[in-house]
């Protein structure tokens, strides 16, 4: 039992490929949650802002309900829930599902909030040069915005890195599930949780550093 306390260099540097592994497929899913959520987060976005009715109600109830309850929750429900009606899904496709839908409804928040950060004249005028309501999000107040909301993106990528380590839950061999792993076959958990650790470490601090400088150079504010 004492050697559960211990750190074991030799162990450590044994893991460090299996660590890695880990940290490669935390990776890996984290920038596909975070493609797909940024393209829901965008579309809910701009429902969150429209002038109609039905897609403010639909893109509102979707952050609200998504935001107001835990990604570990919604994790169960899309990989235990969905073979209840039929949809039966591996682990890794359902992971990616499950923390693109949480994504997507924080950066719809962060898309809402940059959008209304711009001048309501911007758009008035981009109009009255003979612009549709789409073509001036696309080519005047997106691209304004996208530069407020930049660094709220990165931090929302640095959260959703961290937030991965619940798909150890459904067996998804990500970083967290391999130092669980490790602990089992070992009964050293000091060890392989620091190298966990160690791990995200590398991964969230230069995006932190990343984030900061943006953050510096563009001169933004951080959305909450």
């Amino acid at each position: 039992m004492a050697a559960i306390n211990q750190f074991d260099i030799d162990l450590f540097i044994r893991i460090l490929p299996d660590l890695a592994f880990g940290a490669s497929v935390t990776l890996k899913l984290t920038l596909i949650s975070i493609f797909f959520g940024l393209i829901i987060g965008t579309i809910a976005g701009l429902g969150r802002v429209s002038k109609n009715p039905l897609p403010f109600a639909i893109s509102t109830a979707y952050v609200e309900v998504i935001r107001g309850t835990p990604l570990l929750v919604q994790i169960l429900i899309v990989y235990f829930g969905l073979p209840a009606i039929g949809i039966n899904l591996q682990p890794e496709p359902a992971g990616i599902i499950a923390l693109s839908i949480c994504s997507g409804a924080y950066i719809a928040e962060i898309v809402r909030a940059g959008i209304e950060s711009i001048p309501i004249g911007q758009m008035e005028a981009a109009r009255s040069l003979g612009m549709t309501y789409l073509q001036a999000m696309r080519y005047v107040i997106f691209p304004q915005a996208f530069r407020n909301i930049l660094p709220a993106l990165g931090n929302e990528f640095i959260a959703l890195l961290k937030d991965s380590s619940l798909l150890s839950v459904i067996s998804i061999v990500e970083l967290t599930r391999v130092g669980r792993q490790i602990v089992n076959t070992t009964f050293n958990a000091w060890t392989p949780f620091l190298g966990v650790a160690l791990f995200y470490l590398m991964m969230t601090i230069p995006l932190s550093r990343l984030v900061a400088y943006s953050q510096k150079k563009l001169g933004t504010y951080q959305v909450k």
